[in-house]
């Protein structure tokens, strides 16, 4: 077991650091193997979005030539560890003319705790279209950041929200970190950004943004329901993520994610999200269903 893993001072530099996987030397196994280092976290489990974005990086890295991810598929199977690093393994299931296939397993102590497939192509031409920016929506500069509305609040969970996350968040509707205001819908929108300058290498940006997908995807189905991030006995989780990239992102840049949940039963909720840069184009398409238990109702 690891030492104890501080708070960073520096989020997005320790962000960049857990995306940094070490090779290994395969086994005979016929796989790819990388391992990463787990972020600090309020509650001690690895956060979904990280090993999410390490399993994106370590496929990634065994693609030859330019050929960009365009979609991914992947199950949270357990609660990871912070204080254990992640193996990661990379089956290369298919390199066609044009598309390539890769199959991701992460482990701690052995056992799978994420499971991932992910497709990449071939840079082509061909038809266009996308959704349209939403109309009406007020600019992050006007909105207060997570460290304007918790930085004063002495919790160790407000100060993560607040100081440790390398993803500046805005919301255009109230936030729901203590309360729930405003009509219960099953829609928001938030911008984000990240807190500095990442490196111009589109994996990187790439990456970050399947990690910082997965920050408030569930956030419309508490909405719709009155339930905040502090509601007693709350109980949530990732179970599963899709991520659909459509054109090239720089995470360092401001980007909406628009959000809507369809429907909620059975302890779990569904989510569906949009990410479009400020001047419009559709980055990312994304849908992911959570556990969401909470006393009441259960």
């Amino acid at each position: 077991m690891s030492a104890e893993i501080p708070i960073p001072t520096d989020p997005l530099a320790h962000l960049l650091s857990t995306l940094d996987l070490s090779a290994v030397e395969s086994s005979g196994s016929g796989e790819d193997i990388f391992v990463g280092q787990s972020q600090w976290m309020p509650h001690g489990r690895v956060f979904g979005g990280q090993v999410l974005a390490q399993s994106l990086v370590a496929a990634t890295r065994t693609i030859e030539g330019i050929r960009p991810v365009h979609s991914l598929h992947g199950y949270f199977l357990r609660a990871g560890d912070i204080r254990l690093p992640i193996t990661l393994s990379v089956d290369r299931l298919r390199d066609g003319r044009s598309f390539s296939t890769r199959r991701v397993q992460a482990f701690q102590n052995e056992e799978p705790i994420f499971s991932m497939i992910a497709s990449f192509q071939d840079v082509d031409p061909g038809v266009e279209h996308q959704d349209h920016f939403p109309a009406g929506i007020p600019s992050p500069a006007s909105l207060p950041s997570a460290k304007d509305l918790l930085g004063d609040i002495d919790h160790p969970v407000a100060q993560y929200w607040a100081n440790a996350r390398p993803f500046d968040m805005r919301h255009i509707e109230d936030p729901i970190y203590f309360q729930v205001s405003g009509e219960p819908v099953a829609h928001q929108a938030v911008w984000l950004k990240a807190l500095g300058t990442l490196p111009f290498d589109q994996t990187i940006h790439t990456a970050a943004l399947a990690y910082a997908s997965d920050y408030t995807i569930l956030e419309p189905i508490f909405r719709r329901h009155g339930i905040a991030w502090t509601h007693p006995g709350l109980k949530s989780a990732s179970l599963d993520h899709a991520m659909w990239f459509h054109r090239p992102a720089r995470v360092d840049e401001w980007m909406l994610y628009v959000q809507e949940s369809p429907s909620a039963q059975g302890g779990r909720g569904l989510s569906l999200g949009r990410i479009f840069s400020e001047d419009g184009l559709l980055l990312a398409t994304v849908a992911q269903e959570g556990m969401v238990r909470v006393p009441e109702v259960s």
